[in-house]
């Protein structure tokens, strides 16, 4: 999570949410990092669970992740957590919920709904109150 969170201050570069995404490979070396870039790239998708996700597709020469951990700084969105998902990642990890947009259980609990065919471990409140000071901090300054 302390990759996500140096990952995660690296959006403020560019003035973009800071969220920061690791995936962890089943040895727990970390195979992919990224943070938020869709202020950078003007491209909605350019969350950093899902530059995570296809760069370490993309690295693997394979779409399956299975048995990998999605480490984020911020529970997943829908189009994250589905992702995740699709991509069969076998754990994710992230730091605080998100009661306005969650779905990797607050709102929504798409990695663990029983009507899709993958199903993936959650651990929520890693390193919790660190994610949330960054968030409170930037839009702070938005306001």
């Amino acid at each position: 999570m302390r990759v996500a969170l140096t990952e995660a201050r690296a959006a403020l570069k560019h003035y973009d949410v800071p969220i920061g995404a690791v995936l962890l490979n089943p040895k727990g070396d970390v195979i992919a990092q990224d943070h938020n870039r869709r202020e950078e790239r003007m491209d909605p998708t350019a969350h950093a669970e899902m530059l995570v996700l296809s760069s370490a597709a993309q690295a693997s020469g394979d779409w399956r992740l299975e048995h990998h951990t999605l480490v984020v700084t911020l529970e997943p969105c829908p189009m994250c957590a589905g992702a995740a998902s699709w991509a069969r990642v076998g754990a994710i990890a992230y730091g605080p919920a998100d009661f306005k947009a969650g779905a990797a259980y607050s709102l929504y609990n798409i990695p663990q709904d029983a009507r899709l065919n993958h199903h993936s471990e959650l651990v929520h409140g890693v390193l919790e109150e660190e994610g949330a000071a960054l968030l409170t901090e930037f839009f702070a300054t938005k306001r």
